[in-house]
């Protein structure tokens, strides 16, 4: 799938992403994740800001970024009201070009599924933290159920069509083939949601 067909189909899903932002989604697993999170923070494909009613305001200043004008129009307007200090940069992570060992920590929440390469955007976020910086991943893939892979699998086209995700990415696999040390793995769902925290090498 060519990079603006995917561009177009989550500038249509915006308004939903913001619903979701909205009524929290996923909230207890971003508030767990997300609970240290403080200094400059780089955020990538953020989405609609769904992880910003989870930062502590006083304590972060966001560079959030992603290739949706839609979806950072709804960001914007999230970080307003919840008076979180953000600047915003329509940009591929795949071609984003940042200053190296800036960043205090690192989110990327529901986005190793969209990448051609994740291993590649793993690597590329290693660089933009500082050594030891804090990286912190909510993801979904794979399912530890025999019967749920295999529907994953079976699913995955259709998904990758509509949403412009893979379903079936072993993410656990992808982390450990990036330069990111990982600190401490969760997961829930029968194993198809991923909490990661990691750290810069």
């Amino acid at each position: 799938m060519n990079k603006n067909s995917l561009i177009r189909k989550f500038n249509k899903q915006a308004a939903r992403y913001e619903r979701n932002t909205r009524q929290r989604s996923l909230g207890e697993w971003r508030q767990r994740l997300l609970q240290d999170v403080e200094g400059h923070v780089l955020e990538v494909a953020v989405g609609a800001g769904a992880n910003f009613p989870f930062y502590n305001r006083s304590k972060v200043d966001v560079t959030a970024v992603d290739f949706s004008p839609e979806m950072l129009s709804r960001a914007r307007q999230m970080a307003s009201e919840l008076g979180i200090q953000a600047t915003f940069q329509e940009q591929d992570i795949e071609t984003l070009e940042l200053p190296e060992r800036s960043f205090d920590c690192v989110v990327s929440t529901l986005s190793l599924c969209g990448y051609k390469d994740p291993v590649k955007a793993l690597n590329q976020i290693n660089r933009w933290a500082k050594p030891g910086g804090r990286i912190y991943l909510l993801e979904h893939g794979m399912s530890t159920n025999r019967l749920l892979g295999y529907a994953q699998h079976l699913l995955n086209p259709a998904a990758r069509r509509i949403s412009g995700c893979h379903y079936n990415r072993d993410m656990i696999e992808i982390v450990d083939a990036s330069a990111l040390k990982v600190v401490k793995t969760e997961r829930y769902w029968n194993g198809i949601i991923h909490l990661i925290w990691a750290q810069a090498t």
